[in-house]
């Protein structure tokens, strides 16, 4: 497929590397212009190029940027297609992107995205920390392999997804509507706790809506007492951290 990649971040620079390993033509960019972009991006054949090149003549647009920064790519996104499919990766952290009334309010995240945009959305890989995303993506098929969970409200789009999160390693899980991504979002038993499919099946049958805000900042105070702020913990620690806060 030709894939479009706005931000190449620790999630977005992973994205790059596995989608384009896999065999599809990849294209990234940034805020700050493709001679920004990291060499270790494009080290398995993504091109860099201008923001507005890559989401142009592409079958699929993913978002790998902070969600509060998704109103300043309505006018970016303005021309693209209506079949082209957009695949949200951002979750909401009001520490780091200023509270948003709606979601403070009990808006889905998702939907909050989809109505920025104007569009329907996908919402896939926004539930594996960065590190477990570079490390533990395997082959179809191996034992023990983690699952990532994908929902839209459009059929077609949610399976276009499905099958990226397993080129990029990972068991794609059919998690329904967007109404229902509340079950992916921060504070989750199923963010950030690296499950298998069936594992997952549960952790997101089994979430509780009003308690994923105090469980996602008790999770955001206690890495940055032990790393400092805005810091990503290694793939153990965090397992760890979140499996014992959100299961």
């Amino acid at each position: 497929m030709k894939i479009g990649i706005l931000g190449v971040g620790h999630i977005g620079k992973t994205l790059s590397r596995e989608l384009s390993g896999a065999g599809h033509d990849v294209k990234v960019a940034n805020s700050r212009g493709p001679d920004t972009i990291d060499a270790t991006a494009l080290a398995t054949g993504a091109r860099a190029v201008p923001a507005a090149e890559a989401v142009k003549d592409v079958d699929v647009v993913i978002l790998s940027i902070p969600l509060n920064r998704v109103p300043e790519i309505v006018a970016l996104l303005g021309g693209v297609p209506a079949e082209t499919v957009v695949i949200d990766t951002s979750n909401y952290y009001p520490g780091r992107d200023s509270e948003i009334a709606a979601i403070e309010a009990g808006q889905v995240e998702s939907l909050w995205v989809a109505q920025q945009l104007g569009r329907s959305i996908v919402k896939a890989w926004n539930s594996i920390g960065s590190d477990s995303f570079a490390l533990k993506g395997t082959p179809v098929g191996t034992p023990g392999r983690v699952a990532l969970p994908v929902a839209a409200d459009d059929d077609s789009e949610r399976a276009v997804a499905i099958a990226l999160v397993e080129d990029t390693g990972f068991d794609g899980f059919d998690a329904g509507a967007l109404a229902q991504s509340w079950r992916q979002q921060p504070g989750a038993p199923s963010y950030c706790t690296d499950l298998t499919r069936e594992e997952l099946r549960a952790a997101l049958a089994g979430a509780e809506a009003a308690r994923l805000p105090k469980r996602r900042d008790l999770a955001g105070a206690a890495i940055a007492e032990r790393f400092g702020e805005r810091t990503n913990p290694d793939s153990e620690y965090g397992v760890r951290l979140n499996r014992a806060l959100f299961m």
